[in-house]
């Protein structure tokens, strides 16, 4: 079905900076619903990205939020005011020893060294497991928690909220369609740098009071606190041991529809062309080169993704291909046999050249709720369109990237059904040995 409105860019270049300050959350499409049955739900993390799951699953009217693990309790005043009846955890633990009859599912909305654990945990015990992106630190975790998720047939999604929004849609179907041809290379880049250049501070900080620091660190090794939001609450995805960079925190979006577009596969090769990390953090401007096996949407037998953040930019020929018109903050640019579609993130597709599609009809599509399709997947039986069978080989392919950062200017080859690069060294970062006391079953 097809709308009676053309697709005229010039006009819609006008609301592109009110759309990027647009909530990129997506409307309730259960909320309507009267609750049949209610899901037991627990919540690790309580601020941030964690408090938005807990909004947006509680908003469906069937969920009920059992129980919140949270290592800073200064964070926790939202849940007790919202949900006084909800308990509270420091310990995530702890919560699954004492809460896990009372539990159908899960949120995992901590940082990012912690997901495979807790998740992989929670699957164990049969719950449902809506986890946050990326899926996990390490290629080892998001292959097993991939691999537990099918064998226990339990019901997954990964917080790509953009996958189900209409704008990712729509650019996907445009792709599928052959609107611009077949692709023959695709650009993806942000302005985000989740680097730091600087060696580790020498501080041994005290503490604050209500946060439990041997529990954030979790897995990883024991290591001095330091203040001044050096690691908690945000600034560890700029840290080797518990964030995956920017590539780790924006890739699993943008990459998201250039995968279902194309119906990619795992990449074949992978090289990073940025500064190296230092000893303790990412570096700040990444370029990173994928090579993947061509599929019927793409022009030959391989196809390149690249990847760009923080002051990267596509070079100046695919920039040219906008016709003048201004680069959009985050995207992606599809060079086609037949045109160029810039998808940016998020707003709807802009076709080019703009003489040639100015008029094309464009599919009339919607927005789906993310979170709604995971409860209805625990309640109705319902598919949910980014479970971990889809989202953890997407994420593998973005944790490629975090590895090929460690060696740059070398292309490295990946084989994925034997999980292990061409390169001893990189092998090394697959998989990593958790602290003693905090070994998980499934993942040590």
């Amino acid at each position: 079905m097809t709308t009676d409105h053309p697709f005229t860019r010039r006009s819609f270049l006008k609301s592109l900076s009110a759309a990027a300050l647009a909530s990129p959350f997506v409307t309730h499409s259960l909320m309507a619903k009267p609750p049949h049955t209610m899901l037991g739900h627990a919540s690790f993390g309580a601020g941030g990205m964690a408090w938005e799951d807990i909004v947006q699953l509680t908003n469906t009217r069937r969920v009920e939020l059992v129980a919140v693990a949270e290592v800073d309790l200064n964070r926790t005043e939202a849940v007790r005011k919202r949900f006084p009846q909800t308990r509270i955890y420091q310990d995530w633990r702890k919560l699954l020893d004492n809460e896990s009859k009372r539990l159908d599912s899960v949120n995992v909305s901590t940082p990012d060294h912690m997901h495979a654990p807790i998740a992989m945990s929670a699957m164990e015990r049969g719950k449902a497991v809506y986890g946050q992106k990326p899926l996990t630190h390490d290629l080892y975790e998001t292959r097993r928690l991939t691999e537990y998720a099918q064998h226990r047939g339990l019901v997954t999604q990964m917080g790509i909220q953009i996958h189900s929004a209409r704008e990712y849609k729509l650019g996907v179907a445009l792709v599928q369609s052959g609107a611009i041809g077949k692709i023959k290379e695709v650009h993806s880049w942000v302005t985000r740098s989740w680097g730091d250049p600087e060696p580790l501070p020498a501080a041994n900080d005290p503490v604050p009071e209500g946060f439990a620091w041997n529990l954030w660190l979790g897995v990883c090794t024991q290591r001095p606190f330091i203040g001044h939001e050096y690691y908690h609450p945000v600034n560890w995805r700029k840290r080797l041991d518990f964030g995956t960079g920017t590539i780790g925190d924006m890739a699993c979006h943008i990459f998201d529809p250039v995968v279902s577009a194309l119906r990619l596969g795992p990449a074949t090769t992978v090289r990073s062309d940025g500064p190296a990390p230092n000893e303790w953090n990412w570096p700040l401007d990444w370029c990173v080169h994928f090579t993947f096996p061509g599929t019927v949407f793409t022009a030959d037998k391989t196809v390149t993704v690249t990847w760009y953040n923080g002051a990267l930019k596509p070079p100046a020929e695919i920039r040219a291909l906008l016709e003048g018109d201004p680069l959009p903050e985050n995207g992606s640019i599809f060079v086609g046999t037949q045109g160029a579609m810039v998808l940016p993130h998020i707003a709807r597709p802009l076709l080019y050249p703009d003489k040639k599609f100015k008029d094309l009809p464009m599919p009339e599509l919607t927005s789906d709720d993310h979170w709604g399709q995971f409860v209805a997947a625990c309640l109705d039986g319902t598919p949910t369109s980014a479970s971990f069978k889809y989202a953890g080989p997407l994420t593998e392919t973005v944790l490629l990237g975090t590895v090929a950062a460690r060696f740059p200017q070398t292309t490295l080859k990946w084989n994925a059904p034997a999980l292990a690069f061409d390169n001893a060294a990189a092998n090394r970062y697959i998989r990593r040995t958790y602290r003693k006391g905090w070994q998980v079953k499934g993942l040590s």
